[in-house]
């Protein structure tokens, strides 16, 4: 939607997972600031620990907890909706941006496991075909109107 005055904003946002986004803001910032008073930034949820596991269950101690939702709630905080897969256990909270890059290193190595066991999955599954294949062929149980 294109305004009238042309004037925008340019903003970089540092996603968890490392990527940068671009966003553009249409609106002049003077416009924004005359329409209504600037509401006081909401302080950040004071962390229980210096140093938050996201991917810890703080109800059942598990650690497959996995991100929901998440927005930049300010340039050194995410706020994120997280969630467990084992006791249902969610909440919504405001994070340091080391606690979320520890987070996403965490996830990463979760995939990372996930995709090793993946492949070792195909390998076998791959393997046992093949040999049911070549068993097959040495008994004669392979005739052209197979193919």
């Amino acid at each position: 939607m294109a305004h009238p005055n042309g004037d925008h904003q340019l903003k970089r946002i540092v996603l968890p997972s490392g990527k940068t986004i671009e966003v553009v803001y249409f609106e002049s910032l003077a416009a924004e600031a005359e329409a209504a008073p600037a509401p006081a930034p909401a302080p950040a949820k004071p962390a229980k620990r210096t140093q938050v596991d996201l991917h810890v269950c703080p109800e059942c101690s598990s650690e497959l907890v996995y991100p929901v939702a998440w927005e930049e709630a300010d340039e050194s905080h995410w706020s994120i909706a997280l969630r467990c897969p084992n006791c249902e256990w969610a909440e919504d909270g405001v994070y340091a941006q080391g606690d979320c890059d520890r987070f996403d290193d965490e996830l990463e190595r979760g995939t990372d496991a996930l995709t090793r066991d993946y492949k070792r999955l195909m390998t076998a599954n791959l393997a046992d075909e093949i040999e049911r294949f070549a068993h097959a062929l040495e008994v004669d149980a392979i005739l052209p109107m197979d193919f």
